[in-house]
Order: structure tokens, then sequence, then C-alpha cells
């Protein structure tokens, strides 16, 4: 995977971003600056992964874990926004 600055900015956060630390897409310096994510027009505090360009989310499962101990996650589809929450009340937004 190339480095996402240079194909979405600086001050966008990346496609793909995922929480979980097994994850391939998890990067904890983007998301230690806060990331927003707007999902159908709702902004969203649950979401574990997400995809803007495919236009999906992960979202837990009530507290339901699989047999490894992890939380079971759902795949959500619709329109995806990210942006930084650390860049003050009109951040540039990554949408597809």
């Amino acid at each position: 995977m190339s480095d996402d600055t240079s194909a979405t900015g600086p001050d966008l956060p990346p496609d793909r971003l995922a929480i979980q630390p097994r994850s391939e897409y998890f990067d904890a310096d983007k998301l230690q600056r806060g990331v927003g994510i707007r999902f159908k027009g709702v902004v969203r505090t649950n979401v574990e992964e997400y995809c803007i360009s495919e236009g999906w989310v992960r979202v837990q499962a009530g507290k339901t874990m699989d047999r490894h101990g992890q939380p079971l996650t759902l795949k959500l589809n619709g329109p995806v926004e990210a942006w930084y929450e650390d860049l003050g009340d009109n951040p540039p937004v990554a949408k597809a």
C-alpha cells in the first residue's frame, strides 16, 4: 500500500482506516488526530473501520464477540465521509 498522504493530501484522512491494531489499515498517528465519520448523512462515533472509495463502514454488533474474543462487526454500505477533528470547525472532508 502506498503512502496515503500523497494521494489525499496532508489534511485529509486516508481512504481506509481501522481502529484495531491487528488490521493492516491501522495507523495510530492518524487515529491520534481524531477522525470524524459521517455515514449516510449521520455523524457516527462507533465505527471500527471505514472505506470511503468502496462506500462502507464496520460497526460493532452489540457486545457480541467472535471465537477469538474480538468484537463481532457488521459491514454497512452507504456514502462515507471522513475528516480530521483536530482541524477545527470547517475541516476539509474526504468523500467519494
